[in-house]
């Protein structure tokens, strides 16, 4: 959404992500049958040079749904792999926060981290979601939705503080979490849910004095920097799929019509994991 209102007018295709299959090609490099990724927006069938296309890794088993190419081992999981190694840095033993945490970037964050050694303290906006994320190894999970009190509930799931927070809600919850960093704590700002169906922004608070005394680090990224890496990325993500140590899930919507109907509900958090239609 937050694309979409800065880079479109009324009457554009809506921009968006498929896992498309070859039915005719004059081009050597991409074989009738074969399955692509590729950024061309809502709509069924497309035409292509090419350049633009990137092939399913040749050891992709039958046994995994393509669609993971548009989630856990597609952008959102780039977005977690290289967020979490290059923007925050993480070191085993460390603590590690993340939000919207059952989403299709946050619960790829969650596992990394404690593939990479970490404590993990993630939260959602539904009971179901906590016990999705417990499921998936994280060490504490609560609801934002249902606690008294967010500072409170960030202090009793980690008392010592947070080392990394990788942030995908900004708001509220970003202005609370920045107090419970630790010393030289790292903040990678990936998305900001809370804000994007706002008509009027919000105001602070804000950020300076918590980032000067404690001396953290906040930056923003978006994953395409490391497009150059995406192989690299791709090919760990796929090797953690495979051998169990990540897990996934998609919400899947059957029906090109009732795409409106699933962006809008990704929007509203129905979704766990990464939320893909079906065409």
């Amino acid at each position: 959404r937050a694309y979409s209102q800065r880079d479109m007018k009324e009457g554009d295709i809506m921009i968006g992500t498929q896992v498309a299959r070859i039915v005719e090609s004059k081009n050597p490099a991409f074989a009738v049958g074969a399955f692509v990724v590729g950024g061309r927006g809502w709509r069924t069938h497309f035409i292509s040079d090419g350049k633009d296309l990137q092939l399913l890794p040749s050891n992709w088993p039958e046994s995994l749904p393509r669609s993971l190419a548009l989630g856990t081992v597609g952008m959102p999981g780039l977005t977690a792999y290289f967020g979490l190694l290059e923007v925050c840095k993480m070191k085993p033993g460390e603590t590690v926060l993340v939000n919207a945490a059952a989403g299709a970037v946050g619960s790829v964050v969650g596992q990394l981290a404690k593939i990479g050694g970490c404590k993990v303290v993630g939260c959602a906006g539904s009971d179901d979601k906590v016990a999705y994320l417990k499921k998936l190894g994280f060490d504490e999970a609560f609801n934002y939705k249902t606690v008294k009190s967010l500072d409170e509930a960030l202090r009793k799931a980690s008392p010592d503080g947070y080392d990394c927070f990788f942030d995908n809600v900004g708001g509220e919850f970003a202005s609370v979490a920045i107090n419970q960093m630790k010393k030289y704590g790292r903040i990678a700002v990936c998305g900001a849910i809370s804000q994007y169906n706002d008509s009027v922004p919000q105001k602070g608070p804000y950020v300076q004095i918590p980032m000067i005394f404690k001396e953290l680090r906040m930056e923003g990224f978006i994953v395409s920097r490391w497009s150059n890496r995406r192989e690299e990325g791709v090919k760990a993500l796929l090797k953690w799929v495979v051998e169990g140590k990540v897990k996934y899930h998609e919400q899947v919507t059957e029906g090109f019509e009732n795409m409106p109907v699933a962006f809008i509900g990704m929007l509203k958090g129905e979704n766990i994991g990464k939320a893909v239609v079906k065409v």
